[in-house]
């Protein structure tokens, strides 16, 4: 069977997907006139405001509060947090040293070209996110990819399709192989038992966990923030420690990529196949994942478009920020062995330019970009109990002790089988969203239109909740009409 999943995948993920997920930033980088590079200032001046929740003394455009969105939910702020939580994982501090391991430095310039590709899809998918969101029996907001399949599209087949996937991607394999990471970290700089370790990460995620999603979202919020600054600041203390080499490791990213070095040229092919791997597996635009956060959101201002910008902010971030640090201290290490790849590639980089502390601090990295991970996943895989007939007590009590008991699993397990799976599952799952992005392009188009306009109008956009649902439906009917 791994033999079939590892053929399967290797197509899937090969060559399917790159081709795929390339062509949809590519589209919508075109039909929305490269967004991304037009407005990208516009996506910070958003998040100057994203935690701000809807109050009910606000005015918008002349009219009342009652007017606006219902202020259950989570904020803008708190939604980027929880999808930074899912992207900024093991694989920023792993996956980047497999490319560079295997693709040269040009693999870096692969990854921030499909990373800023995938910032207009980020946006065409949280958008749609946003749009055709809906309040459950909590009068909490929910929505996403499985939304807007059957609402948009009108087929609750892809929307089972899609859940399903994500529901055994980010339910129980994804979060047990972040779990494995930690503690084979732990146990390699500190001889802790995997299984320990394990236990002890389980405990700490039911905790956050069973406060459900709001609960996650807070805990994202004080946690993402933190260990994005610290692993910041302590890779750009590297970087000015290292100053004068910094403009020939560019020179040599961009010439590897192109294959202007004679030495490179042979590895253009394998440099551009792992950068858009491994940008792809890192920020997750198109993957449909981030917009089952992205869709809880209350975002201000009151309408869909812009928390489609705070999301492209996600994908910025993750690899064109986070993933950069990490590739450049390992390019500024003296070279490895050819035996040293993965995580060991980057705990030995940083050691190199800190001193044997900055193998520990990799450790302590990745248990805070891992476990963050853990928890935002278990949020993805609990928005989609809906679409398989699971969204009651007992629906949620089997997820939540099917998702900790793969933790513990995880955390002292081999998994090649079961992470082949995985692939298998987000592979299909990111098919599937793809296809229906094309198919409502014209819906991004539309409300990215309606937003646009009323900044012209020196307004706040605002798109009324009463309308909204409306407005979608007839959208959607005008399109496949015409």
């Amino acid at each position: 069977m791994e033999a079939w999943l590892g053929t399967i995948n290797g197509y899937l993920w090969g060559s399917i997907l790159i081709y795929l997920l390339t062509a949809c930033g590519l589209w919508f980088t075109w039909r929305l006139k490269g967004i991304q590079f037009r407005h990208f200032f516009h996506m910070f001046t958003l998040l100057g405001a994203s935690r701000k929740g809807r109050n009910p003394d606000d005015k918008m455009n002349g009219q009342g509060a009652d007017n606006l969105p219902s202020p259950q939910g989570i904020s803008s702020f708190q939604a980027l947090c929880t999808t930074l939580a899912a992207r900024v994982g093991t694989g920023n501090l792993m996956g980047v040293a497999v490319a560079i391991s295997l693709g040269g430095a040009g693999a870096v310039f692969w990854m921030w070209l499909i990373a800023l590709l995938g910032m207009a899809t980020a946006f065409a998918e949280s958008s749609l996110g946003q749009l055709y969101k809906e309040k459950d029996g909590n009068n909490a907001f929910r929505g996403g990819p499985a939304y807007y399949m059957r609402k948009g599209l009108k087929s609750p087949a892809l929307a089972v399709t899609f859940s399903l996937c994500l529901f055994f991607g980010y339910g129980f394999v994804f979060s047990s192989v972040q779990a494995n990471s930690i503690t084979n970290a732990f146990y390699g700089s500190f001889g802790v038992p995997p299984i320990t370790t394990g236990i002890i990460i389980t405990i700490c995620a039911a905790l956050v966990i069973l406060g459900g999603l709001k609960n996650i979202a807070r805990f994202a919020e004080l946690i993402v923030p933190f260990m994005g600054i610290a692993y910041l600041l302590v890779s750009l203390a590297v970087v000015l420690i290292n100053l004068p080499a910094i403009p020939g490791i560019i020179t040599d990213i961009f010439t590897s990529a192109l294959g202007l070095k004679e030495a490179g040229g042979g590895l253009v092919g394998a440099a551009i196949v792992q950068g858009v791997k491994r940008g792809l597996y890192s920020n997750e635009a198109g993957m449909g994942s981030s917009p089952n956060a992205a869709a809880a959101a209350i975002p201000y201002p009151p309408h869909p478009v812009s928390q489609g910008y705070i999301q492209m902010l996600a994908v910025f971030f993750d690899t064109l920020v986070i993933c950069s640090c990490t590739a450049f201290v390992i390019l500024l290490a003296p070279a490895q062995g050819e035996n040293i790849q993965g995580i060991l590639l980057t705990q030995q980089a940083f050691a190199s330019q800190v001193g044997s502390w900055g193998s520990d601090f990799i450790t302590l990295a990745i248990l805070l970009f891992g476990f963050t991970s853990i928890v935002a996943n278990f949020a993805y895989a609990d928005n989609n109990l809906k679409y398989l007939k699971l969204d009651h007590a007992a629906g949620h009590w089997f997820l939540r002790i099917g998702f900790l008991g793969m933790l513990v699993f995880g955390s002292a397990a081999s998994l090649p089988q079961v992470i082949a799976l995985a692939d298998l599952a987000t592979g299909l799952m990111t098919v599937v969203n793809v296809v229906a992005l094309f198919l409502l392009s014209k819906v991004v188009l539309a409300i990215t239109q309606d937003y646009h306009g009323q900044l012209k109008q020196k307004k706040v956009p605002c798109y009324r909740a009463s309308e909204e649902q409306q407005h979608s439906f007839n959208l959607t009917k005008k399109i496949w009409s015409d």
